[in-house]
């Protein structure tokens, strides 16, 4: 749709030295919870001391979130944020300094207090992780960038994990002394590169912070359920740890019993689901069109699920032969089956979470973002706990298998879709929108990052040829867009639901239906005082011949109840290219003029489609006349 990339955020400085820190920080976190299990193996110590071991380290490092999250979320919010980065980045070379120390005296003691300290540095690293995207990124770059956030740390993740497990096999007697100078050394990296990162305004520097922890939990937790969409989107979030904690804990003892393999089939597996997410992360842009595309969550979900379903039935019971390596599972048969499933699980993943992220972000006012991602890491915490809960007493208490606890997780993850997307009906809607647009067109955008404002209420207005403008419009512009469309279309069956759901507001001519007119230039200066975008087309009914109407009135009646208020509003002229002819326009061949011929779906199926847009018009000058040139001058000759 657009020759951007989001790979270019990787060469400018407003993203890329936040990156690599972000990176650095999970690649960091698993080499020394990996060294510690090698140190474990060095030292010899008993089963027993290995599985307390195994069960305080996630409690330890995970505690902190529910301690501190709600002061995190609070100096998040009041910092400048590059400051508190390079802030963060400090702490952890303090705390992998006392790391280091515990790998040197080999003492468990000083690894775990220094393991509460990383979790104490991530909780505090959280908000300002995320919070930080709006400020540096167009509202069109934050899916991208979003994408290229998750696709590094999990690949930062399973990297740091291969890193840290091979310490102690590579360098023998010496590795307690690697592994501290190496997590020494990645702490002081991160640190420097975050000197890089560009100042960042506060979100509310006058904010004052609350150190009863109990009260701001509750608080900003109440902050994520503000917005119907946020707190779903802030569920879905949650809900995605769970499944990826359930998930990636039976890994180990999954690639062991019913994989029979060793430690680096385990290796192996975790890299597909991990590859398979940072894919499917980056995949987002391109399959959204660079706006924040909440209808790929659906896609998503059922997806995962499908996957999941699927890992089951690839492999329902234990293996029959034990010990087989990487290559030797590879030539298997059904391996390839299981491969493809377990990668599939991570690139759904990635379709699913990284729209949320954006939405959370988009929706979230700036000076409450932070907070947000404060509450919504504490509700993480909540279903990571509960997911390593309920995996164990699937096991131990229910006696189930791991494919089992799957084909449980494949069920559980589409209930818990379609609860969220009946009581909120915007996602399916989206993907419904998002499916027909990219089956029927392919899009091609010009000026729409320029001249739409990334926030503050405007008018847009376009040439009207088909019954899918609006849709087309919506999937093309960064923002949430209110259309004003004729109440006749609005009411077309199954197309009503997505109208209204968009919030679409119906209107008809004074001779039709004057209340339904009045109603609808209530609701549009209604949304302009709040600050939306609004969509509407001034010829007032789709064109009959290819041409473009004279404008309406009603354009300026919408800019003068604005300025009565006191709003001046901009105007952005568009127009809607190659669509004249498309199988939802009314051409009509003259020499046929049937319904196959109208809908012309040979020649017209996956049509290439141009949006334009042009220089916002200052709402005091505009007129019907002066805005219906520009569009025509945008449109050109392709009808």
């Amino acid at each position: 749709m657009s020759g951007h990339s989001q790979f270019n955020l990787l060469r400018q400085r407003r993203f890329l030295p936040y990156f690599v820190v972000q990176a650095l920080g999970s690649f960091n976190d698993n080499v020394y919870r990996q060294a510690i299990i090698g140190l474990l193996a060095f030292m010899a110590v008993s089963s027993d001391e290995k599985a307390l071991y195994a069960n305080l380290a996630p409690a330890i490092f995970i505690l902190p979130y529910f301690l501190f999250s709600a002061t995190a979320g609070q100096v998040a919010e009041r910092l400048e944020k590059q400051k508190l980065i390079v802030v963060t980045t400090t702490m952890e070379i303090a705390i992998m300094s006392v790391a280091a120390l515990g790998f040197v005296l080999q003492s468990m003691p000083i690894l775990l207090v220094a393991l509460f300290g990383t979790g104490l540095q991530s909780t505090l690293f959280g908000p300002v992780k995320y919070s930080i995207l709006p400020s540096v990124l167009k509202p069109e770059e934050l899916t991208g960038g979003n994408g290229l956030v998750e696709m590094g740390t999990s690949i930062a993740i399973l990297v740091g994990m291969i890193f840290g497990g091979l310490i102690f096999q590579l360098a023998g007697e010496r590795g307690p002394y690697v592994a501290a100078a190496s997590i020494i050394l990645l702490a002081i990296a991160g640190n420097t590169v975050a000197r890089r990162i560009p100042k960042v305004d506060a979100g509310d520097p006058a904010l004052k912070v609350d150190w009863n922890i109990a009260r701001e939990s509750w608080r900003i937790w109440q902050l994520t359920r503000k917005q119907l969409a946020v707190r779903n989107a802030v569920l879905g979030v949650s809900w995605f740890w769970f499944v990826g904690t359930v998930l990636t804990a039976q890994l180990p003892v999954y690639a062991e019993a019913n994989l029979g393999g060793t430690q680096s089939l385990y290796i192996l597996a975790l890299a597909l689901f991990s590859v398979g997410v940072g894919v499917g992360s980056v995949s987002c842009e391109k399959l959204s069109g660079r706006v924040v595309e909440i209808g790929l969550v659906p896609l998503g979900a059922f997806g995962v699920s499908a996957f999941l379903l699927d890992l089951y039935f690839a492999r329902p019971g234990h293996a029959l032969a034990h010990g087989h390596t990487v290559m030797e599972f590879v030539a298997m048969p059904g391996s390839w089956r299981i491969m493809l499933d377990l990668t599939g699980i991570g690139l759904f993943t990635g379709f699913f979470v990284v729209p949320l992220f954006a939405l959370i972000q988009s929706r979230t006012a700036r000076n409450e973002l932070a907070r947000v991602i404060a509450g919504m890491n504490i509700q993480n915490a909540m279903f990571i706990v509960a997911a390593a809960l309920i995996g164990i007493a699937l096991q131990r208490v229910f006696g189930w298998s791991i494919p089992q606890v799957f084909l449980a997780l494949a069920v559980a993850n589409t209930l818990v879709a379609i609860y969220i997307f009946t009581i909120v009906p915007e996602f399916l809607m989206r993907f419904l929108s998002w499916l027909l647009v990219r089956t029927l067109y392919r899009l091609k955008l010009h000026g729409i990052e320029r001249h739409v404002p990334d926030e503050g209420a405007a008018l847009l207005v376009c040439n009207h040829v088909s019954y899918m403008d609006a849709l087309i419009l919506s999937a093309s512009i960064p923002r949430p867009a209110r259309f004003v469309m004729y109440y006749r279309i609005f009411n077309i069956p199954v197309m009503r639901w997505i109208f209204r759901t968009a919030k679409a507001i119906p209107i008809a001519g004074a001779r039709e239906d004057p209340a339904v007119m009045q109603a609808a230039f209530d609701a549009v200066d209604a949304a302009l005082a709040e600050g939306e975008l609004v969509c509407i087309f001034p010829e007032g009914a789709l064109t009959k011949d290819g041409d473009i109407a004279p404008f309406k009135s009603g354009v300026e009646k919408i800019l003068e109840r604005a300025a009565a208020r006191g709003q001046v509003v901009p105007v952005v002229p568009m127009a809607l290219r190659n669509m004249w002819g498309s199988m939802w326009s009314r051409r009509v061949n003259a020499r046929a003029g049937g319904l196959l011929d109208r809908m012309r779906v040979p020649h017209r199926l996956r049509a290439r489609i141009e949006v334009m847009a042009g220089e916002p018009v200052d709402g005091r000058v505009a007129t019907a006349e002066l805005l219906e040139a520009r569009v025509r001058a945008l449109r050109g000759e392709a009808a």
